[in-house]
């Protein structure tokens, strides 16, 4: 649809809504919420396509002051909630695609970087995992349990440090995007070469099998996650140095907005991560390689459907919809 057409058919609609909102007239909270829900799918209808409009100032001023208007005495209701995950992000995602494509890029080009180095210096896994981490881990595989490491604590006491630990990792990486997306790029380096150099620890121990069912029942969700933090990262750093046809300041808000929403999405997959290396990775070795190939698939396929498959999917059907008005 052009954009002449998407104002055209919209315009009577977001003026009746302004008026409603700063009239004297105002709606019910739940009409009103209603109204603002379509006004921010528009919103985000117009970033996706048409991202240098004057159309999507217009739309996020309004939606900033209505939602101040509506829920100032009213919590957000459910359908805000579902909308948020269900629409909001997914188009966001699709909207910053190529940056998810860096990301992971970037991530894996760090992974190989550190398998690499490991294969060619025996002594940069120590340097990387530390003497302390690897000596423990050599007897563990002399025992017969080589992810023997995740197993030690209480459940619900490495539930909550590791989610706290792998939650500020998120955040950091996104806020350090501030400096031009370089520290996102450091986060996202140390963290690949770390994940490059220990999967080959365990190859050349020959136990990369016991490895991989163990370690990646929780690392399949928590690595996406660090790679989609560092997607949001390259966003935000992108918005200042690229700020294209708006002001920097402008395009700062937008990237940082849309960076956070991103971050926030990724939160509960690393708390659902955290709760199986808390709770389930340490039976790794007791369970059969069905369940625990299980869990890593069914882990891996639903963080993937959510980033990569169901942002195509959700701009496909809104083009479609936008194309039958």
């Amino acid at each position: 649809m052009r954009e002449v057409a998407f104002i055209k058919q919209n315009k009577e609609k977001w003026l009746n809504f302004e008026k409603s909102i700063f009239g004297k007239n105002l709606k019910n909270p739940d009409e009103l919420a209603s109204l603002y829900i379509q006004l921010v799918n528009d919103l985000s209808y117009a970033q996706t396509y048409y991202p240098k409009s004057k159309t999507i100032l217009y739309l996020n001023n309004l939606a900033a002051k209505a939602f101040q208007k509506i829920y100032k005495t009213k919590r957000e209701d459910t359908n805000r909630f579902i909308h948020f995950w269900k629409i909001e992000v997914p188009l966001i995602v699709y909207e910053h695609r190529r940056y998810v494509l860096y990301a992971f890029a970037i991530f894996l080009s760090f992974v190989a970087i550190g398998a690499l180095s490991a294969a060619y210096d025996d002594s940069f896994v120590r340097l990387i995992l530390s003497d302390g981490y690897v000596n423990e881990t050599l007897e563990n595989i002399e025992a017969g349990d080589p992810v023997a490491v995740y197993k030690s604590g209480s459940n619900w006491g490495s539930f909550i440090g590791i989610t706290l630990n792998n939650l500020m990792v998120g955040i950091n990486s996104f806020v350090l995007g501030i400096f031009g997306g370089l520290g996102t790029a450091y986060y996202m380096l140390h963290n690949g070469i770390m994940v490059g150099a220990f999967q080959f620890f365990f190859y050349k121990e020959g136990v990369l099998w016991e490895s991989v069912r163990g370690i990646w029942i929780h690392g399949s969700m928590e690595i996406f996650a660090i790679v989609i933090e560092g997607a949001a990262g390259l966003i935000l750093g992108a918005s200042i140095l690229f700020p294209k046809t708006y002001s920097r300041m402008i395009s700062f808000k937008m990237g940082f907005k849309n960076g956070v929403k991103i971050l926030i999405s990724t939160f509960p997959f690393t708390i659902a991560a955290g709760f199986l290396e808390g709770y389930v990775t340490r039976y790794s070795n007791t369970m059969p390689n069905w369940l625990s190939v299980g869990i890593i698939l069914f882990t891996l396929s639903l963080i993937s459907f959510y980033y990569l498959v169901y942002p195509f999917i959700l701009n496909s059907k809104m083009k479609k919809i936008y194309a039958a008005i």
